[in-house]
């Protein structure tokens, strides 16, 4: 920006003036080029934008996004149908631990008294570990979040180890408690000290939407240690507590359920009169027919496959509901934007793959394990699994079952379903031979404990060995033609070479070099 006529006339009589109007007109338009999101003008007007934080924003509207995320999820099936695929997804059948300290003895104890602990570690007394894993992501996803507690047992009590977890929903928390506390504060419900560590959660002994509870116990709530509580949530800012996956599609939901209300209404009200019966005189010829009932009394309520006389009819007029299109496309544009919303792909939410083939509905996947992936390692695995894990291992420790209150332990989330199982089978094979992955690695994967793996693999070829039986997919015996190994367990390099050339040749995999191959087996 170049100095005007009028600056340097300024500038003769009053140099730092001059400066001073140039630097702010300069900073003006600056800013007036910056973002156009932050413009404001006809084309933004209505549109709010607190700087609130998220704490205040979701103590405004946490309560009230739960209550109508459940009533969704409740009467709606895409919503049902939503967190349904995000918990089957993140838990599966569920997220196995496997103790890795180092010293075998000390790992293969730890993980034969956590098997016997999962049975009865549900407070509860219904589900085992991983059923309740399920529950807990069941209710992130679809209230929130959710709170674990320890409940520590006595040695009376027979359990495995004295300990049993208990899942409370997101209300036992007092969301009324706020403001400062001694030297710390209070952030709906969640005690902070003063370098802003959590201290303690005010939960209510009973459920405030419990109608009995609340007129036995009123809605008096008290501290619990935070090392006593599990809260898992997902964290988009720096918020104490969470909200609904589904909070952006609430409306759309919403309103999606009404669409289809009016349209069906609208369909019904149409096929309510199949015909009108007129008389000869034009003036005799009412709005609303002349109908009568067996007892001579007038009805004026229309019902399906109504035929109505007017007076004096004699002339027939059958009614023709008008046809109107475009609700298939309202209704798959709304899907889209509620998957959008939920972050679950649209073909997973409608089950409709009439629109994809297999390498698009490969390539969609991709990106949606990648979020499963994250959300299990970065969020469910250190909110839930990881403090489980710690509460075990102390009692057992504090119960005499186990040298050391801490023992490291090894996460195994479920495996993906492979869409093409042979291709993901060779890939793997792959990255074992080339050195990039182990094969623990790869059973880990699998959703198994690799050290169980391999003993049930040494196991079943001790008994083979014994029963001098010879499978064709032992590898210790026969090569991956079918070729009978030697004594010394070499293969023939002739056969093995044509094995290699015959893999080669293979016309699958050349189509995945041929996108019009590709297309065509799809």
């Amino acid at each position: 920006m170049s100095a005007t006529w009028l600056d340097h006339a300024i500038a003769t009589v009053a140099p730092r003036m001059a400066a001073r109007r140039f630097m702010a007109r300069q900073a003006f338009e600056t800013l007036t080029r910056g973002y156009d999101g932050a413009a404001r003008g006809r084309r933004t007007e209505g549109w709010r934008a607190p700087g609130s934080s998220a704490d205040t924003e979701i103590g405004v509207a946490g309560a009230l996004l739960r209550d109508r995320m459940r009533d969704l999820v409740r009467n709606n099936p895409h919503a049902a149908k939503a967190v349904a695929v995000l918990v089957n997804n993140i838990i599966g059948a569920g997220i196995m631990p496997r103790a890795a300290s180092g010293d075998d003895t000390l790992d293969r104890k730890v993980d034969a008294l956590f098997e016997r602990w999962t049975a009865e570690c549900d407070a509860d007394g219904q589900l085992d570990f991983y059923g309740l894993q399920t529950l807990i992501c069941r209710e992130m996803v679809e209230a929130g979040e959710v709170l674990v507690r320890r409940r520590l047992r006595r040695s009376l009590d027979g359990l495995p180890v004295p300990l049993q977890v208990q899942v409370l929903e997101a209300d036992f928390l007092d969301a009324t408690k706020s403001g400062a506390i001694g030297a710390g504060r209070l952030v709906q419900g969640i005690e902070f000290d003063p370098v802003g560590k959590r201290r303690a959660y005010w939960l209510h002994a009973e459920h405030p939407g419990d109608a009995y509870g609340a007129l036995q116990n009123g809605l008096q709530s008290r501290p619990v240690p935070a090392t006593e509580i599990a809260h898992v949530y997902e964290k988009q800012r720096t918020q104490a507590r969470g909200v609904p996956w589904g909070a952006p599609v609430i409306r759309s939901l919403r309103d999606l359920d009404d669409y289809e209300v009016a349209e069906l209404v609208r369909k019904k009200t149409e096929a309510c009169v199949t015909a009108v019966v007129f008389g000869d005189d034009e003036a005799q010829q009412g709005i609303a027919p002349s109908v009568v009932d067996a007892d001579g009394n007038r009805v004026e309520q229309f019902e399906p496959g109504l035929i109505a006389y007017a007076r004096g009819g004699k002339d027939i007029r059958f009614n023709q509901p008008a046809a109107t299109g475009g609700y298939g496309e309202y209704k798959r544009a709304s899907l889209h934007t509620i998957s959008a919303g939920f972050r679950v792909p649209y073909e997973l939410l409608t089950g409709d793959l009439s629109q994809v083939n297999y390498s698009s509905i490969r390539a969609g996947l991709v990106e949606f394990r990648r979020q499963i992936d994250a959300v299990q390692w970065q969020l469910f695995i250190p909110m839930f699994c990881a403090p489980v894990w710690r509460w075990f291992t102390e009692a057992a420790w504090a119960a005499g079952q186990i040298p050391s209150p801490i023992v490291p332990v090894e996460w195994s989330p479920p495996k993906f379903e492979a869409v093409d199982p042979q291709k993901d089978a060779m890939a793997n094979l792959l990255s074992i031979r080339s050195g990039t992955m182990t094969l623990a690695e790869v059973i880990a994967r699998q959703g198994r404990n690799p050290d169980a793996v391999l003993a049930e693999i040494a196991a079943t070829n001790a008994k083979l060995d014994a029963l001098g039986l010879v499978l064709d997919s032992d590898p210790r015996r026969v090569t991956k033609t079918g070729s009978a190994q030697s004594k010394d367990g070499a293969s023939d390099p002739v056969t093995d070479q044509a094995a290699d050339e015959q893999d080669t040749d293979d016309p699958a995999a050349d189509a995945d070099n041929d996108p019009a191959q590709a297309d065509q087996q799809d």
